[in-house]
């Protein structure tokens, strides 16, 4: 084995298949194999070791729960005397609420209250992300406190009654006469002056070197203009949320992607100590960035204080649109310059998004061209304009998702100039180091990725000419690009781990499950860090009152329930250690000397000289023995450059006669670490390309700059794909544990969103000979 290094010039080798660098080049990758895919098949990484289960294909445990309607979600559980809350919406942009008229809304069947600015609960406001380490909520903006309306869409009265629909009724009764204000709603208006963005700690800009002139000395260029709207989260499960007052407890099941920093964030809100909230999310149906703390919680935990009942807030589909907040809209510039040979010299990614006063969330979709490739100069650069509108939030793979779209249809625009396929491009480009900080990579095989992807999808090189084709009033393109998403891990993992004499263990952490497996995959986890087998591991979940902070996004959950685990059972090893009796051979030895292995306390440096867990618990007179732990603070990303990558594929067929786009396949070939679980994974991957495809052709929120109001919030008029839509979709994965990853695992939630909206784009102009700008790709724009 060589020795551990930052020089990528000496790769640390754990196995055959394990580099810092890509070193596979064409279908040697498949000879090794490196490469995975079709769920099921592959039971387990190459390197893993016998007794670990990290990649075996393990059923979802919440399946059958859910398969039998057994696994409550927030809009399902209930409280005695609960009553259902409804809410009305503001329908301008900017100005005071003159007067509001609710007495016939106060005198309808079964209203238990009407909460208005007038007898609302003085409150603080709550804390928006970025605000401070807990902050949760989409904004800083108050709830309800004054006659302020902010945005065109925000709640300006709540309705308690005993039934849904009793509640809806009464809140179609209620009027509302405003002071209308000059609101900032057109885009080309809040850019005008736009300062750079301040976004997780920093400003989004870059320089290195003349950009500018570099690309007007340019032996090639290409200097492009894009867009992409705005968008709005449709998670399959509604928000909602059901409170209730339990002896000044406020007590909440709810659909929150964090359920620790949501009740740290509403506890501030209420003035309370955060013991003082219990929030509960075990089973949350989608969540995609969006869902997060919005302003229907904290007024159903009001309007609940202030009636004395329990209170279910379900969001309806357009309630979403008008209180939950979605992607920010972009206008981007991608400039590119080369020498003859391909090698960049100019890279130039700037442009223009929007965002709210209060909250700091901007759409960083300059983090992909950071990152990926090679250039001798680089400018890069986002201004954040302020518009009155919905608060803007994350969406999955935000900033990359948006912004790979513009940089890869560049790329081909280039590559076609060029005379070089567009493959061999980014190849020509691969960075020794990351382009902006010269860290070292912490594994990267980027160039393995799209050799495979290019030898699975069956992919032509062409050397600048269109090789699309004609069958019938069909014109068939294929295109290619490269996704990205970076690594993350936040600070806040814990767990606690108490082990059974009976052998089994039940590990504790405050994470989420909102569709991908979390507490299959964390149970996997755990299994191979305490040597047991994983039918004797229990997952509990979905509760503030468990260890950590963590949060279910960033696609950094599994590392943060990775390094929570380590730690948890390093001292969990120490509480063991304690117990060894004297006379026994490991009696004495530091715990930083044992492990845990196959049901027993081993010597890691002598496997053989063990004492089996139960024994050892037998002899202590203990039921059981239990651990609790912190991660360690995040600093692998400070020391290296940790990013997953990935090569897609996309075959379109447009309608010469209508203008009809269908993707007919799609390949993704991922490089993102370990892979947990294989059919987990295929199925975030599949999932991720879908959810692509409706931002490559159809999702678009139409805001109408002269109100600043949403005018299509419901799925008959906001398009996303249908079973119909969704072509053959194959993936596969590297399955090279990143070394500096908790698990060896990225994370797999977000990559697949990115690059698919540009090979789409780029297979159009293969087929058409169109060059589309904008999203989405409709039909109009190809007629």
């Amino acid at each position: 084995m060589t020795m551990r290094t930052k020089d990528h010039h000496m790769p640390f080798v754990s196995s055959p298949f394990v580099t810092r660098r890509d070193v596979l080049v064409g279908s040697a990758a498949t000879a090794a194999g490196l490469f995975l895919a079709e769920p099921g098949l592959a039971t387990s990484l190459p390197n893993a070791p016998a007794r670990s289960g990290l990649g075996t294909a393990y059923p979802r445990r919440d399946g059958p729960l859910k398969v039998r309607g057994a696994a409550r979600f927030a809009a399902e559980h209930r409280f005695p005397g609960m009553v259902y809350g409804a809410l009305v919406f503001s329908t301008i942009a900017r100005g005071t609420i003159r007067r509001i008229e609710t007495e016939a809304a106060r005198a309808a069947s079964g209203v238990v209250l009407v909460m208005t600015h007038e007898n609302m609960p003085r409150l603080a406001p709550p804390e928006p992300f970025y605000a401070s380490p807990t902050g949760m909520a989409g904004s800083a903006i108050p709830v309800m406190q004054d006659a302020s309306v902010h945005w065109n869409g925000q709640p300006v009265a709540v309705i308690l009654a005993s039934t849904q629909e009793e509640a809806d009724h009464a809140a179609r009764l209620v009027r509302v006469d405003y002071e209308v204000a000059e609101a900032v709603t057109r885009f080309d208006d809040a850019a005008v002056g736009a300062p750079v963005a301040f976004y997780a700690g920093r400003d989004l800009q870059y320089r290195d070197g003349d950009a500018e002139a570099a690309l007007a000395e340019a032996e090639a260029s290409v200097d492009l203009e894009f867009s992409t709207p705005q968008q709005n989260h449709n998670q399959i499960e509604l928000h909602a949320v059901t409170v209730a007052w339990q002896g000044g407890v406020l007590r909440m099941h709810d659909c929150t992607q964090g359920v620790d920093l949501s009740a740290i964030t509403i506890a501030k809100v209420f003035g309370l100590d955060p013991s003082q909230v219990h929030l509960t999310a075990e089973f949350v149906g989608g969540g995609f960035g969006g869902k997060t703390l919005w302003q229907y919680h904290i007024l159903a935990a009001a309007a609940a204080r202030l009636a004395g009942r329990p209170v279910r807030m379900t969001l309806t589909r357009e309630g979403v649109y008008r209180i939950c907040g979605g992607r920010a809209p972009t206008r981007q510039r991608v400039a590119l310059g080369a020498r003859l040979d391909g090698r960049l010299t100019a890279l130039i990614h700037t442009g223009t998004t929007m965002k709210i006063a209060q909250n700091s969330m901007t759409e960083p979709f300059m983090e992909a061209a950071e990152h990926m490739y090679r250039t001798d100069t680089m400018h890069l650069e986002i201004r954040a304009g302020v518009r009155d509108m919905l608060a803007n939030t994350f969406m999955r793979a935000p900033g990359a998702a948006v912004g790979t779209f513009p940089l890869e249809v560049a790329l081909d625009a280039l590559a076609e100039r060029l005379a070089i396929d567009p493959i061999e491009l980014r190849i020509r480009n691969e960075p020794e180091v990351d382009p902006t900080t010269g860290k070292a990579f912490s594994q990267r095989a980027l160039v393995g990725a799209l050799r495979e992807g290019a030898h699975r999808f069956g992919w032509q090189p062409r050397s600048g000419e269109r090789l699309g084709r004609r069958e019938g009033e069909w014109l068939v393109g294929t295109g290619m690009a490269a996704a990205y998403y970076p690594y993350k891990r936040f600070p806040g993992g814990a767990a606690r781990i108490t082990l059974g004499q009976d052998g089994r263990a039940v590990v504790e952490l405050a994470v989420h499950d909102m569709g991908m497996g979390t507490g299959t995959a964390t149970a996997a986890v755990a299994a191979d860090r305490l040597g047991l087998p994983y039918e004797d591991i229990e997952i509990r979940y979905g509760d503030n009152r468990l260890p950590g902070n963590m949060i279910a996004a960033g696609s950094q959950q599994m590392a943060a329930i990775g390094a929570a685990l380590t730690a948890a059972r390093d001292a969990l090893v120490a509480e063991l250690a304690a117990l060894v009796p004297a006379g026994a051979a490991l009696h004495g030895r530091p715990a930083e000397a044992l492990t845990t292995r196959d049901g027993a306390l081993v010597l890691a440096s002598d496997p053989a000289t063990r004492m089996p867990l139960a024994d050892l618990l037998a002899r202590a007179e203990r039921r059981e023995v239990s651990a609790e732990a912190a991660a360690p603070p995040p600093s692998e990303a400070k020391e290296w450059s940790m990013h997953s990558t990935g090569a897609v594929f996309a075959e379109v067929r447009v309608n010469a006669v209508t203008g009809e786009l269908r993707v007919s396949r799609i390949t993704g070939v991922y490089d993102c670490g370990r892979i947990l679980n294989s059919t987990l994974a295929a199925s975030q991957f599949r999932s991720g390309i879908v959810m692509a495809l409706g931002m490559a052709l159809m999702e678009n929120t139409l805001f109408d700059e002269r109100s600043g109001r949403i005018a299509n919030p419901s799925l008959a008029a906001y398009y996303i794909p249908a079973h119909l839509d969704a072509p053959e979709i194959d993936v596969a994965w590297t399955g090279i544990p990143d070394p500096e990853a908790p698990s060896g695992a990225r994370g797999i939630g977000e990559i697949s969103m990115t690059g698919v909206a540009a090979s789409v784009a780029n297979a159009v102009y293969d087929a058409t000979g169109k060059r589309i700008h904008d999203l989405p790709i409709t039909l109009d724009k190809l007629l």
